[in-house]
């Protein structure tokens, strides 16, 4: 098989841990690089499907204390609760016609 030239970006931690290796085994960059990359893709893959699913726990809250088909006008109302604690002064000029049932 052919060599190919390709261009790939290497972070620089991997590079120089790359070219180090070089060095002391005192053969090129390009050898290293295909020694490394054919052990990687020589390794066993990750045997995902041993690995447990993930669990979200959960907890009995009973029933909502709101009508949560509503979700829309409660937000609205506690925008407008929200509003009125911070600014009392403006609350008074805040239109009531939307009000929460």
């Amino acid at each position: 098989m052919a060599p190919m030239r390709s261009t790939v970006r290497i972070d620089d931690d991997l590079m120089a841990a790359l070219r180090a290796r070089a060095s002391e085994e005192g053969i090129s960059l390009t050898r290293v690089l295909n020694r490394v990359l054919r052990a990687g893709m020589a390794a066993p893959k990750r045997d995902q499907s041993g690995a447990r699913p993930y669990r979200q726990r959960t907890f009995a809250m009973g029933q909502p204390l709101v009508a949560l088909d509503k979700a829309l006008a409660l937000a609205d109302r506690l925008e407008e609760e929200e509003a009125a604690r911070k600014w009392p002064e403006t609350s008074r000029r805040m239109p009531t016609s939307r009000r929460w049932r």
